[in-house]
């Protein structure tokens, strides 16, 4: 064998093991995320409007003005809350969902989905997101599971945890209201959530 065949044979095997620990190796590598709750503009009705938990989640991350706005309307006003008031409020402020499985036996997802309203436009939130790991994954808003029309909210920042992706401001959440964990380079869903 000359030297030309083993150079040829030697870059093969090369390329060959570079792009099997490309593709194979994030299968056994978790990466962690876990960011708090974005800071949330929020008006009275919309506060009175969340459930007692999530009023909590978001009066740990209030400033100091938005709490005091929130008492001052609260020390002004007799204020009754009717049950019609706060399933409207929910509804127009909050979408939420659970993430599912891909439905093939390998790519499985979990955990909760939240599009929140901050003060710097909407935020589409995971928690406790658990999803198998893969090479090239991206955050989609989507019309469908297929990935055919789509707004990309970027690379997913890790495959456990609690993460924030801010949404483009005129993106329309009535006709994109299907999150996807989708793998780009192998066109492959990993796990989905329809938003309501």
């Amino acid at each position: 064998m000359n030297n030309t065949y083993k150079v040829i044979i030697s870059v093969v095997v090369i390329v060959g093991i570079a792009f099997g620990i490309y593709t194979i190796s994030p299968l056994f590598i978790n990466t962690a995320i876990d960011e708090p709750l974005p800071i949330q503009s929020i008006d009275f009705e919309t506060f009175m409007g969340l459930s007692e938990e999530d009023r909590m989640k978001v009066g740990e991350n209030m400033t100091e003005e938005e709490k005091g706005n929130i008492m001052e309307t609260f020390a002004r006003n007799n204020i009754t809350v009717k049950e019609e008031m706060v399933s409207v409020t929910n509804k127009n402020n909050t979408m939420t969902g659970n993430l599912i499985d891909a439905g093939d036996g390998f790519h499985m997802a979990s955990g909760q989905v939240k599009i929140l309203q901050t003060s710097d436009g909407p935020v589409l939130r995971f928690e406790n997101l658990d999803v198998t790991n893969g090479p090239d994954l991206y955050v989609y808003l989507a019309t469908d599971t297929n990935a055919e029309d789509y707004v990309s909210l970027g690379r997913l920042k890790g495959n456990l945890g609690n993460q924030n992706y801010p949404i483009p401001i005129d993106t329309n959440l009535d006709k994109y209201n299907t999150v996807l964990i989708w793998c780009q380079a192998f066109s492959t869903l990993f796990g989905s959530s329809h938003l309501s």
